[in-house]
């Protein structure tokens, strides 16, 4: 199995955290999203562990809220020690409203409004996460209206090139994100922020992108923010205080996709920045990551219930299932890979070549292409979609006026209900 938290009861039916993924789906309907617990908690510590133990006391893990922000997701990662990134006036709302201390929240974005930068002082956000020039001018001012000081970090772009999906690979020079060290962009925003009166410059952060399976990555990104920070030191007379190097480890879709041990590769990572501090005779700042998928993909599962079945001699066969691109647009985006069983049939031979698709009325709504299951999946079978903890939920829409589905969280002698089945009236609670 791809994740340890899989498994076949003897009926041959899917078990997900130790339950019957197909009982599950009878109790509360389809679709349905499926979330650990206990894997979502495992995954925190290995991220809080090991950075305490190899980076220090004064490093923290950030969880990357994007991946999937909803109430009782805050609640379990300020339970285990985490801090969080935010990307908006909602995931802050949400945050706020599930009593996540704000001084451990970063604020992130690259065109934050006004609205959105007084909305995050008023709350006490701890850090933004200044992307550019105008943003500075902003924060400054508006903090200084409120007569508060933020904390900031400069969002630089380092150069690096992650070798993943163009879509997902934010640390190259030319992005939307950041300002870059190599046209000289990082260092004149450094200037000007060390010059306002309302901003207090803690350090720099970078983010080089997603779905990476090992360290190299963030060897190269932090041998050259470190770089950089010693620059401004030299320049400037700025002693960074903080250096967060992004997130963006792997986690497994398909078998193909390589098991990444997480707590090593932070060990790796560290040896590399101390090594590096120490060449370039400067302090090690307080480092900072920033973990999302790695926290709640695998985690997730996601139940459909089979509908039409449509075979095309010499073309094709579908399956349609009662959701997708709506609680799952990633294929629609990336043509991101994933695994797909029938929850109900996990000991029939897989030997019907097929398209997994959704409900929608949109030729590009699939879940998956090439997968192979039972001959026998019928009207009413429950199709299982693995690893769909992140950027599943977060990214889930009513396109068609389709409701979203629940979550429920699995815990190790317990179940609940953590946000609640959309319903129609939700659809046009907003209609005038």
């Amino acid at each position: 199995m791809i994740c340890d938290n899989l498994g076949i009861a003897t009926d041959g039916n899917l078990t997900f955290a130790g339950r019957d993924a197909v009982e599950l789906a009878k109790k509360y309907g389809t679709p349905l999203y499926l979330m650990d617990e206990e894997k979502i908690r495992y995954n925190c510590r290995t991220y809080v562990d090991a950075m305490k133990k190899y980076f220090g006391e004064n490093a923290l893990p950030l969880y990357a809220s994007k991946a999937n922000s909803f109430k009782q997701i805050y609640r379990i990662v300020n339970e285990e020690g985490m801090g969080v990134d935010v990307v908006s006036a909602g995931e802050i709302c949400t945050a706020v409203s599930a009593g996540f201390p704000m001084e451990k929240v970063y604020f992130h974005g690259n065109n934050k409004t006004d609205a959105d930068i007084e909305y995050a002082i008023k709350n006490g956000v701890g850090y933004f996460v200044a992307d550019n020039i105008d943003e500075i001018n902003a924060i400054d001012e508006i903090s200084g209206m409120h007569n508060v000081c933020s904390k900031i970090l400069i969002r630089i772009t380092p150069g690096i090139d992650p070798h993943t999906y163009d879509a997902v690979a934010t640390g190259k020079v030319d992005s939307k994100f950041g300002s870059a060290i190599e046209t000289g962009a990082a260092m004149e925003i450094t200037r000007l922020a060390i010059s306002k009166k309302n901003i207090s410059l803690y350090g720099f952060h970078c983010h080089v992108g997603s779905q990476v399976f090992d360290s190299d990555v963030f060897f190269k990104s932090s041998d050259v923010m470190l770089g950089f920070i010693a620059e401004t030191e030299r320049i400037l007379g700025f002693k960074t205080k903080e250096l967060n190097l992004g997130g963006g480890y792997g986690v497994r879709y398909v078998e193909t996709d390589p098991v990444i041990d997480i707590a090593d590769n932070i060990a790796q990572v560290a040896r590399v920045v101390k090594e590096k501090c120490d060449t370039l005779g400067i302090d090690v700042p307080a480092i900072r990551m920033e973990p999302g998928r790695s926290i709640v993909a695998d985690s997730g599962l996601t139940l459909y219930t089979v509908g039409m079945v449509k075979q095309i001699p010499e073309y094709r066969n579908y399956v349609s299932v009662d959701g997708g691109m709506t609680d799952n647009p990633r294929y629609a985006l990336y043509n991101s890979l994933y695994t797909v069983f029938l929850a109900n049939k996990m000991q029939e031979e897989c030997d019907f070549l097929c398209s997994v698709v959704g409900r929608c009325c949109e030729c590009g709504d699939i879940i998956q292409e090439s997968v192979k299951l039972p001959s026998s999946v019928k009207r009413g079978d429950i199709a299982a979609v693995l690893t769909t903890g992140a950027y599943n939920y977060s990214m889930a829409s009513n396109y068609n006026r389709v409701p979203r589905p629940p979550i429920v969280m699995l815990t190790e002698d317990d179940e609940y209900v953590a946000v609640r089945r959309e319903t129609l009236e939700d659809i046009i609670a907003n209609d005038l």
